[in-house]
């Protein structure tokens, strides 16, 4: 398994008014956004392109609201790690686009397939 782009520890999670983990983990590896519990056990995860996040305008730097499969959830952030959090999704969507898919596959040694015209 690849190295995290991203890890936060210590986040608290809720579902609306249900608190899921007040000790949580959120992880950006392999091109997907994982939530856990302090446990180690997933609460949801989704590939990055299908992840929403943003920050509301009436919270504090630290509090992100994320939106995985339809579900929408509250994340509390220790240290404003909001903006490393969107800016890690941000380069892993960037990676994970045709042109990074052709360059590792031209790099693995497979043959690279591309459209007509270009």
């Amino acid at each position: 398994m690849a190295e995290p782009e991203f890890s936060a520890t210590g986040v608290r999670i809720a579902r609306w008014l249900r608190s899921l983990t007040r000790a949580g983990q959120v992880v950006v590896r392999d091109g997907r956004l994982v939530l856990l519990t302090s446990y180690g056990r997933e609460i949801d995860s989704a590939p990055v392109e299908q992840v929403r996040v943003s920050g509301p305008w009436y919270a504090t730097a630290d509090l992100a609201m994320a939106t995985l499969n339809g579900n929408r959830y509250a994340l509390r952030l220790k240290g404003q790690m909001r903006d490393a959090l969107v800016a890690a999704l941000r380069r892993s969507r960037a990676g994970r686009g045709p042109q990074a898919a052709a360059e590792r596959r031209a790099a693995a040694g497979r043959p690279v397939h591309r459209p007509a015209g270009q």
